[in-house]
């Protein structure tokens, strides 16, 4: 296949998914073995699209980052700020800098995405159970969050680091359980996504930097520029959504398509 349309396709997949509780990396996996997009080059432009991703999301709320460079910024009393934002990635960041290895050796597989967009569909579903009726009592408004339910968010962030599990999809589950409306939840995903990604991307990049020869750079920009407008309207899609529609949706899709990815790889 010609690398340009790989380019495109694995853009708009990287794009969709990234912020939709569906597990890009689950996606981006299922969708590398098929099309046979593996090895150095896959690695590196898997970075880059995720870095286009991350750009629609500060574009969305450039507002909200703007502020988080200002002193109220870090006032934990005025609404969301930098110490929220921490207390939602620390922890797993930490967890992952130990894992990093031993996640890219052993749970880069079709095999164990199938599992955590299972057990992932399970937990969406179990979340709405959960808050079905009571939703008048959960907080809806991200600036209403306090650092406990931060940091529990963030403890259910760690599902995240198995393949197909979904970042998102975690801490939206998480968010949920622990009192928050779905579009709080969402907000403070995507926000919280922003320097999460942003180091794990930057520290895939230079371990792999090394792989790149000048004649990957177009097909890197194509993938990077198709990342970023199809991420930057599936987040504005998405919110929208969530204002009319829970997640049930999301979780049978994960769990047909865990059923599918099993079938098509293994049957």
């Amino acid at each position: 296949m010609d690398q340009n349309l790989l380019a495109v396709i694995v853009g708009i997949v990287e794009g969709l998914t990234e912020f939709l509780p569906v597990s890009s990396t689950g996606h981006m996996i299922i969708v590398g073995h098929m099309l046979g997009f593996e090895g150095p080059l896959a690695d590196v432009f898997d970075v880059f699209v995720q870095l286009g991703a991350i750009l629609s999301v500060i574009f969305i709320y450039k507002e909200r980052f703007a502020r988080f460079f200002t002193k109220d910024g870090w006032d934990v009393n005025k609404g969301l700020s930098v110490w929220h934002v921490a207390a939602g990635i620390v922890p797993v960041m930490a967890v992952a800098f130990f894992l990093y290895k031993y996640i890219k050796a052993y749970l880069f597989s079709p095999f164990t995405v199938a599992i955590g967009l299972f057990l992932g569909g399970v937990l969406l579903m179990y979340a709405e159970h959960r808050t079905k009726g009571r939703e008048a009592e959960l907080v809806d408004d991200v600036d209403k969050i306090s650092i406990k339910q931060a940091i529990w968010v963030g403890i259910y962030q760690f599902l995240s680091l198995w393949p197909g599990f979904s970042r998102s999809g975690s801490t939206i589950a998480g968010g949920l359980l622990v009192g928050l409306t779905r579009n709080a939840a969402a907000n403070y995903t995507f926000l919280i996504a922003v320097p999460l990604m942003f180091v794990a991307c930057i520290y895939d990049l230079l371990k792999n930097l090394g792989s790149l020869s000048a004649g990957d750079l177009q097909v890197l920009a194509i993938g990077f520029v198709v990342s970023f407008v199809v991420a930057y309207a599936s987040v504005l899609w998405f919110l929208k959504f969530l204002h009319k529609y829970d997640l049930t949706s999301f979780a049978v899709y994960r769990i047909l398509l865990a059923g599918f990815t099993y079938w098509y790889f293994y049957l």
